[in-house]
């Protein structure tokens, strides 16, 4: 048998492996990093400013903001094929009584979407960058070729949003800036779990907190280790090589791989096709949200989506046991990159050929603390 771990993973700075082609090049992170800083400056006076202008004159506070979605994860891949781009979420936050203090006022919503992109019109025309605001849930600014930043717009009571506000300057920075830069993740627990309301397009607001779902994943690999997240991210380049656009979405993935996981020591390639085998059958029986039942995830693909994405699996499984069973490296490191494309390395001679017994042995492993790496990567 064929051990194709090193390919996947490893921790030797002068060999390459897929997991790092999937990372953002340090430019990239930085250039996002910098956007973002932009987009949320711009927000943090322009937002009060336009409320000013269209007559809400009553203490217009500043906005708050997290960042969610996969950057928060650490699961974020670079893109693996046009039209694709990283997809970074990046939460804003008000109280409800800069309409009204009612507390869900339905015009809410508008207002909060009007205000946000008349405060970003001025640095997205500076900066030549794109905004996209056919999206229900978000405003879009599209940065580059590879990126984009979402920004979901949240409203909560206003004595949380005095309560968060206390609790970012109780850390003492000499700035409240300083405080939201350092102390965002701490402080985002301020929030009280039932009363995050998210702005819709079309439905004014409905009620969503992200929060639950990144709390879970972390969970997840804290119990776990860190190959359940690579394993998570080798799920999604598959499928962003797979399909240009489209296919099963990330918190999908997500849901489904975390029950069928179970360590491999050092064997990241058979613990991805541990996850692979079970995972047509697991999209055909249905994905609930992992934090909310009554939410189904597969739903959202539809029953055409669901079974198209559990034929493409079934075949990648064939494809990932025939390469680990394979007799021939460089056969192996071909059928690898049919599935996962380029960023796959095709060095067949650093696929190592192991016995039945030492495959055996390399799961499942018992569970134990979070395995520590050489590298730490983000995205």
């Amino acid at each position: 048998m064929l051990n194709l771990s090193p390919l996947f993973f490893t921790t030797v700075d002068d060999e390459s492996c897929m997991h790092d082609e999937l990372d953002l090049s340090p430019e990239q992170r930085d250039w996002i990093a910098s956007a973002r800083k932009d987009v949320r400056d711009c927000l943090r006076t322009g937002i009060p400013r336009v409320l000013n202008e269209l007559g809400y004159t009553e203490d217009i506070p500043q906005p708050r903001f997290f960042t969610q979605g996969s950057w928060a994860y650490k699961t974020l891949n670079s893109p693996a094929q046009r039209p694709q781009q990283a997809d970074v979420d990046y939460g804003c936050y008000l109280p409800l009584s800069f309409v009204s203090q009612t507390k869900r006022p339905s015009t809410a919503a508008t207002v909060f979407f009007h205000a946000a992109e008349e405060a970003l019109k001025p640095l997205i025309d500076t900066k030549r960058w794109t905004l996209v605001t056919d999206k229900p849930t978000c405003i879009r600014i599209v940065i580059s070729t590879y990126a984009h930043i979402d920004i979901p717009l949240y409203a909560i009571p206003d004595e949380e949003f005095a309560t968060l506000r206390a609790a970012m300057e109780s850390y003492g920075y000499d700035s409240l800036a300083k405080a939201i830069n350092i102390a965002e993740r701490d402080v985002w627990t301020a929030l009280p779990a039932d009363k995050v309301l998210l702005a819709h397009r079309e439905r004014n607001w409905m009620a969503s907190d992200p929060r639950p779902v990144k709390e879970w994943f972390l969970g997840e690999i804290e119990a776990k280790g860190e190959q359940l997240r690579r394993v998570v991210r080798y799920l999604k380049a598959f499928r962003d090589w797979r399909w240009p656009s489209g296919g099963p979405t990330s918190i999908l993935l997500m849901a489904a791989a975390a029950p069928l996981f179970e360590k491999r020591d050092r064997r990241d390639d058979l613990a991805l096709l541990d996850v692979v085998a079970a995972l047509p059958a697991r999209l055909r029986a249905g994905v609930d949200n992992p934090v909310e039942g009554a939410e189904s995830l597969t739903t959202r693909l539809g029953k055409t989506g669901v079974e198209e994405a559990a034929e493409a699996f079934e075949e990648f499984e064939k494809v990932l046991r025939g390469a680990t069973d394979a007799g021939s490296p460089s056969q192996a490191c071909s059928w690898m990159q049919s599935s996962f494309g380029p960023r796959f390395p095709n060095e067949p001679n650093r696929v190592k050929v192991v016995s039945v017994a030492a495959t055996i042995a390399a799961a499942p492993a018992t569970a134990g603390p979070s395995e520590l790496i050489g590298r730490t990567k983000a995205g």
